[in-house]
């Protein structure tokens, strides 16, 4: 990682981080001229034009071919496409990133910038932030990929062990052969053997663990689903606000109901059961709700629900036959005192047959987040409790249409959950690594909070646990009504002022949801560099 990723610590970008500070605000001389291209508001000249003729905006007319017949338009137009999909919004790869990328190309072409390098700290993409990998999954992927590997001798027998074991499941031994639509079965079978291991003990099934491309590809197929009905019957979704906007996009496409719960900032974005009633309860007015979605830990607000509150949720999702869906990804993300992780289907197990055999449950894990951060490969795995047979024959289907997910992200989930084992090889190396990876985000993690809070106009709660914060600005009245005139949300405003001006691409709180009248950004904590910070 580059010495220049320190210097968003620096003084300077602090008081620039400040959104109560002049130079910041709109009407200051500081920062307006750097907004260089503002969208039209829906008044504006082009806008208002674009309804006309073209002969009424003095535009040529359109020509017609000699047989006087005009000439072919498009099959697919925005006015013709799929309606759901333009209703579709993903915050982190948003204008905000688009403009980021537009920086970076500018500054590649030599333009200059009132910094050297456009730092994206909009999505926990680990790598990309610097964070070195496992060598020990690094080992095993490239004598996968290369199995004449397998004779040199500078490879560990551990990691030629795990690489045979993983070929001898593929078709061919190869990687790139189809596997199982659910899975290589020796891979889901190591998954099972994981979940009992972090469970203590509680059975789980290799039938009922299906690997996924990612936790996002099995988020969005229990979705699809769930998703039935019209108008009243149609089918709605609790979702947490703030959320991971994977969740509202999925919903958009797939014209469902998003019902937003909203946590408690005041209390660490907890999750609060009276909260989770009222939205209910408002819902059943207008739709059929039929699944509540937890993340935890929380993704962008970074908090670990705890024991009880997991009891909770799940004692209101049996009492309101809501089928739960646990976004578990960060599982080994805790790093505050006096928090723990806890699996919703151990807490649910622990709390005996009156909960754990009827309340439904998928569970979600991946390859990208925790000391992986391995996201490109697109690993992942859901496990699904109490599914109805039928309908699991119909999810067995519907993965069958994609065929499998990308085979060298199982065999990654693979490592993941059967890494080096005491006495082997590579045991010391992996655990040095892990828990120096592990470390240096819980270090991140508390000084993101403790530099943030010091910036007046910005308030952040502890980042307990996952890989982001989300910290709350004060925006004065002013910058407020300017956003609005150029048709922008005052955080996204000055979300867009802060990459305009230090080159660090966050992302605005409107993007996830948040309470009317709050004004937040979320940021990835791996954008800070350890080791102090710039002072000059």
């Amino acid at each position: 990682m580059s010495a220049t990723r320190m210097q968003w610590l620096s003084p300077r970008n602090l008081r620039l981080l400040n959104p109560v500070r002049n130079e910041s605000l709109p009407g200051g001389s500081g920062l307006r001229a750097l907004i260089t291209s503002p969208p039209l508001s829906s008044s504006s000249p082009g806008r208002a034009l674009s309804g006309l003729s073209a002969t009424r905006r003095g535009l040529p007319k359109e020509k017609m071919s000699e047989n006087s017949v005009p000439p072919r338009t498009k099959v697919l137009t925005i006015d013709t496409m799929n309606p759901t999909v333009k209703k579709v919004e993903y915050a982190v790869r948003g204008p905000i990133v688009a403009r980021a990328l537009e920086l970076e190309r500018e500054l590649s072409e030599g333009m200059k910038k009132p910094f050297v390098e456009v730092i994206k700290a909009n999505i926990g993409d680990a790598h990309a932030m610097g964070q070195q990998p496992i060598t020990f999954f690094r080992q095993v992927l490239a004598l996968c990929s290369y199995p004449e590997l397998l004779n040199d001798s500078t490879f560990p027998e551990d990691a030629k062990s795990r690489a045979r074991r993983i070929l001898q499941s593929c078709g061919g031994n190869s990687m790139g052969s189809y596997s199982a639509s659910q899975g290589i079965d020796a891979v889901r079978q190591d998954v099972a053997r994981y979940i009992e291991r972090r469970d203590g003990g509680v059975p789980c099934d290799p039938d009922n663990i299906y690997l996924t491309t990612g936790a996002s590809d099995g988020i969005v197929t229990m979705l699809k689903l769930l998703v039935c009905g019209e108008g009243a019957t149609r089918t709605g979704v609790m979702i947490s606000i703030p959320q991971y906007p994977l969740y509202s996009a999925a919903l958009a496409e797939l014209a469902a109901v998003q019902i937003n719960y909203y946590l408690n900032e005041e209390k660490c974005w907890s999750m609060d059961i009276s909260e989770l009633q009222r939205s209910l309860d408002e819902a059943r007015r207008h739709c059929n709700p039929r699944a509540l979605c937890v993340i935890n830990p929380g993704n962008p607000t970074g908090q670990v629900q705890s024991r009880q509150c997991i009891e909770d949720v799940i004692r209101f999702a049996a009492k309101e036959r809501l089928f739960l869906m646990a976004d578990e990804v960060y599982q080994d993300n805790v790093y505050a005192d006096g928090c723990q992780f806890h699996s919703f289907k151990k807490v649910l197990f622990d709390m005996g047959p009156e909960y754990s055999d009827i309340v439904e449950l998928a569970s979600f894990h991946s390859t990208s987040k925790c000391y992986m951060g391995e996201c490109g490969f697109r690993g992942g795995y859901m496990e699904i409790i109490n599914m109805d047979e039928e309908v699991k024959a119909q999810l067995s289907k519907l993965v069958s249409v994609r065929l499998c997910p990308p085979v060298p992200g199982q065999a990654l989930m693979d490592l993941v959950v059967n890494p080096p084992q005491p006495g082997e090889p590579s045991h010391d190396q992996f655990i040095k690594e892990r828990t120096a990876t592990l470390s240096a985000l819980a270090e991140k993690a508390e000084l993101t909070e403790q530099v943030l809070n010091t910036v007046p106009g910005i308030s952040c709660n502890p980042v307990q646990g996952a890989m982001y914060s989300f910290p709350r600005i004060s925006i004065p009245e002013k910058a407020v009504k300017e956003a609005t005139a150029k048709g922008q949300q005052p955080d996204m405003f000055y979300c867009m002022k802060m990459l305009e001006e230090t080159g660090i691409c966050l992302v605005p709180g409107s993007g996830f949801g948040q309470r009317d009248g709050t004004y937040h950004f979320s940021e990835n904590v791996e954008m800070i560099q350890l080791g102090g910070y710039c002072s000059a």
